[in-house]
């Protein structure tokens, strides 16, 4: 079964730099998909159950915080991994991240080494 990676972002910009950034993994049989909102989110992780979500805290309608919640929580996927994206980097954001069940926090912008580091890790695929 190969292991999937669903990002979560409404901005289109983000979307594509992130697909950009993990293109090498679908070299190495990874799907990567995507969804431009929460609520398209939550479907496509109950549909595909993604081994890794990245997430944009900041959407319309069903934000991050409300999707990782649904995921961990409401979902008991525990086995999803979630790295939240965020633009805000304050404490009250990385702290209600954790609250309902963040697996990392990261900063925008990001460096996309660093992103595609942390995928490898989190997949246990060697790049």
């Amino acid at each position: 079964m190969s292991k999937k990676i669903l990002i979560v972002d409404d901005e289109v910009n983000m979307r594509v730099l992130l697909q950009e950034t993990l293109e090498e993994f679908e070299d190495k049989g990874v799907e990567v998909l995507v969804a431009e909102n929460g609520s398209d989110a939550i479907e496509s992780i109950r549909a595909e159950k993604p081994n890794l979500v990245i997430l944009d805290v900041m959407m319309p309608g069903t934000d991050g915080f409300e999707v990782c919640n649904t995921i961990k929580n409401e979902l008991g996927m525990k086995d999803v991994y979630v790295l939240m994206l965020s633009a805000d980097g304050q404490e009250f954001n990385k702290q209600k991240s954790r609250d309902v069940g963040t697996d990392s926090f990261m900063t925008k912008p990001f460096d996309p080494d660093e992103i595609v580091e942390k995928v490898a890790q989190i997949l246990k695929i060697k790049i």
